[in-house]
């Protein structure tokens, strides 16, 4: 770093710094003079005759009823609509957004106009979700994301978005909160997308508002992933000190300089993670680079500069130093709570506002008061400084010191009559806001606990604190949209976690099971002859298979059927000696003529052509004979699944006819399906159907479920199709491009990666969506599904 480069970001730091101190003064003289209270009581007092009703003997015990907590997500969103307050609910919420997001005054006409289309199309929305309850897809899901995208024509976007939050979930250190990253960087990108689309017109052309969005997105995850790879890495103390020096040097020369420097040697314990964590921030750095102007990259430096250093100077305080001055403890929170949210506008490319800097500016200590003081706790454990933990340490010894929650009300009161002008709506939105944080705050501590805390940070004017607390006490109608999907969202996200972690762990669990009961033992004795055909048949059984197929069945049958493990035994067997048998006669030179199989030989590489062919013929014999071996259920039962089966296998037979007549032609995509279906997703629809007949179900849950097997099958096919181009030897345990050398037809020769990809998706969507209609626990099936989304082999 050359010399002026230095000097000029510090000269930007310093100016932002004075900027910062100018305000703090003001904010420390309306403390010292409580010139807030007289103030703030009139607002409150005015305020309060929309929050505080008398309610009758009959609402008094149906109040509970509709009470938001994470697990309540639909059912309080339909109460709200019930009870005629949805509508008021997500005007406050939404008009909040506008405010703390986008830098808007509500007193604009135009903002008006915007929050009221907002409101209306959310409520729409989910109203409509709410009507479909029991028979709808998890609002935030991947399948209602993707659904969403479709609309917009942004669906390649989207689909790149979810693998790089997978491979930066996959990422996170176990020592750092995995769902509260995501969370994060998923806010992110929301916000720099409702910025992106407040700068669109009503006349933009569809073209336009996708390439806007599509940009929207990229920039989003690119200024994101600065939280959990930047901010949060270095307060989780993952580290060392030595490690954390470097790092942070190594972001101080990127904003400093615009570019990003080699990694070099790299000596700590967390090289991998350093490097992977370099090599995206590099590509998110540069991709945020070239779609900037130089004006606005200019101003991102400048900015992005102000925000990092403000974090490092306190992130480099300590809890037991008792000589900060308010100054060194509030100025850093003004910068970097202002700096993070004007930053975004110069990543979109946004004309300057002066409105909107100055806005956000005086907001940004607002939010960072309300968020420190929500996690004190949090904080003191952690041994962080904040305003907050600070003056509990030392209020005793320092009579000097600030009350930061006098402060917080000094900042409200700022906003309102200064920054807001006393407009009334935007009075409405932050009173709702700091009592619906005190009151979110006493639920989480306890009455007891909250009191004592209310009791250390009493402001000092009795008459203030106690009309305060009679609003946390008594105000109805404060709460808001973004708390409830936050606490959703990260319910969702971690119920994802333990499903997934469940998942895996039956996949492996029952595929040990299978695997010992796999092996098929030579029962005739002939003692003139060598028959290889059981040793053939064993050596394919024995490669590492995945299983799925008596896997799912194993699930179904006994986790949601209720049948007896031990009594399906059979059926298992059956599945997977069917499933082999399909993998041999697809290994033939005559047909695929491949030379590895489950990471090893094909079995007529090791044995012959003829030999390969007659051990597929004994597997399917085999399977028939297991299956005639269901004894523990009625005899009807079993031929029913009998022939069941035989008409899978004359389906699988004719996939794979069409498959070989295909060389060399170029098939419809209908025609596509069709064969894949027959290849692929009628052995899938066998393993679920198959445990059905035994357990009797419903003609309506086996059609739901065919549904389901059927786009799952094709899902699945168009992942190999794609694997055969992008996969690995090693990992697939078979050679890839076989289906080029071959001149297979395929979703990938026929579509291209992109649309195949995208095929991939719209199948993977209507089998969730199918499994709706499935009246069981299908919690397993979704995770297979998402599963072979993710899968490298």
């Amino acid at each position: 770093m050359n010399e002026k480069s230095i000097k000029n970001a510090d000269t930007y730091y310093r100016l932002a710094e004075q900027k910062a101190a100018r305000y703090y003064k003001s904010l420390h003289e309306q403390v010292i003079q409580r010139a807030y209270v007289p103030t703030l009581t009139k607002d409150i007092q005015s305020w309060k005759h929309n929050h505080i009703h008398h309610h009758s003997l009959l609402s008094f015990f149906s109040r509970g009823k509709g009470k938001a907590t994470p697990r309540g997500y639909d059912n309080y969103i339909q109460w709200l609509d019930f009870t005629g307050k949805l509508d008021n609910y997500l005007d406050r919420s939404i008009s909040y957004i506008f405010m703390r997001d986008l830098g808007k005054s509500l007193d604009s006409p135009r903002t008006q106009t915007r929050v009221r289309r907002v409101v209306d199309h959310l409520k729409n929305y989910l109203t409509q979700s709410a009507k479909t309850e029991g028979n709808k897809i998890e609002t935030f899901s991947m399948v209602g994301l993707y659904r969403i995208a479709q609309k917009e024509g942004i669906e390649s976007t989207v689909i790149w978005l979810i693998n790089k939050l997978k491979t930066v979930s996959s990422n996170i250190p176990k020592e750092m909160d995995a769902e509260q990253a995501q969370r994060k960087l998923i806010k992110i990108i929301a916000g720099v997308i409702m910025h992106e689309m407040e700068e669109m017109n009503d006349e933009i052309s569809a073209e336009e508002r996708r390439q806007k969005l599509d940009e929207a997105i990229r920039l989003g995850y690119s200024y994101g992933l600065t939280y959990p790879f930047i901010d949060d890495l270095l307060d989780a103390k993952i580290l060392s000190v030595k490690e954390e020096k470097q790092y942070s040097d190594l972001i101080r020369k990127t904003l400093i300089t615009g570019f990003v420097p080699e990694l070099g040697e790299w000596t700590g314990d967390n090289k991998e993670l350093i490097r992977f964590i370099h090599s995206e921030l590099r590509d998110a750095f540069e991709y945020i680079k070239t779609h900037q102007r130089q004006e606005t990259r200019a101003k991102f430096s400048e900015q992005s500069y102000v925000f990092f250093n403000s974090q490092e100077i306190d992130r480099g305080k300590n809890l037991s130093n008792e000589n900060y001055t308010n100054e060194e403890l509030y100025i850093p929170i003004i910068l970097k709570s202002s700096s993070s949210r004007l930053i975004v506008r110069s990543v979109i490319n946004a004309a300057e506002d002066e409105g909107f800097e100055n806005r956000t500016f005086f907001y940004g200590i607002y939010n960072q008061l309300a968020d420190d003081f929500a996690d004190m706790f949090d904080d003191m454990k952690n041994g962080a400084v904040t305003p907050y933990t600070y003056y509990i340490k030392y209020h005793d010894k320092r009579p000097d010191l600030i009350n930061p929650f006098e402060l917080y009300w000094s900042v409200i009161s700022n906003l309102i009559h200064n920054v807001y002008h006393s407009d009334k709506k935007a009075c409405e939105v932050i009173l709702n806001r700091a009592i619906n944080g005190l009151k979110r705050f006493k639920e989480k501590l306890g009455i007891k606990k909250y009191n004592e805390m209310m009791q250390l940070f009493a402001c000092g004017s009795p008459g203030f604190d106690s009309l305060v607390q009679s609003m946390v006490q008594k105000a109805d109608d404060v709460d808001f949209f973004d708390k409830l999907l936050r606490d959703h969202m990260i319910t969702v996200l971690k119920n994802e976690r333990i499903e997934r972690k469940e998942f895996l762990n039956t996949l492996e669990t029952v595929r040990v099971q299978i695997n010992n009961i796999l092996d098929i033992s030579e029962v005739d004795h002939i003692p003139l002859m060598k028959a290889p055909i059981i040793d053939a048949a064993n050596y394919s059984l024995k490669g590492h298979g995945k299983r799925l197929r008596p896997i799912l069945t194993w699930v179904m049958g006994v986790n949601e059927y209720g049948l007896e493990s031990a009594a399906i035994v059979p059926l298992l067997k059956s599945l997977e000696y069917m499933h082999t048998a399909s993998l041999i006669l697809d290994d033939l030179p005559s047909q695929d003529n491949a030379s590895i199989r489950r990471g090893r030989p094909t079995l007529h590489q090791v044995y012959n052509i003829s030999t390969a062919e007659l051990t597929a013929l004994f597997l399917t014999q085999k399977a028939v004979e297991e299956q005639a071996s269901l004894d523990q259920f009625n005899s009807k039962t079993v031929l029913n699944l009998i022939q069941y089966s035989t008409q899978i296998t004359k389906d699988m037979c004719k996939g794979q006819a069409m498959d070989l007549d295909s060389k060399g032609k170029q098939l419809t995509l209908e025609q596509l399906n069709l064969m894949c279906f027959y290849k692929t997703g009628i052995a899938f629809e066998a393993s679920l159907i198959m445990p059905a007949i035994l357990a009797n179900v419903s003609e309506l849950e086996v059609e739901a479920l065919k549904k389901f097997s059927y786009h799952a099958g094709i899902a699945f096919q168009i992942k190999d199709d794609l694997l055969d181009v992008e996969g690995n030897l090693y990992l697939l345990g078979k050679p890839v491009g076989k289906d080029a050398e071959n001149n297979n037809s395929t979703f990938v020769s026929t579509l291209g990666q992109e649309d195949a990809r995208k095929a991939m998706w719209e199948h993977y969507c209507f089998a969730m969506e199918a499994l709706q209609e499935v009246p069981r626990n299908t919690t397993f099936l979704k995770h297979l599904l998402n599963y072979n989304l993710n899968r490298d082999h």
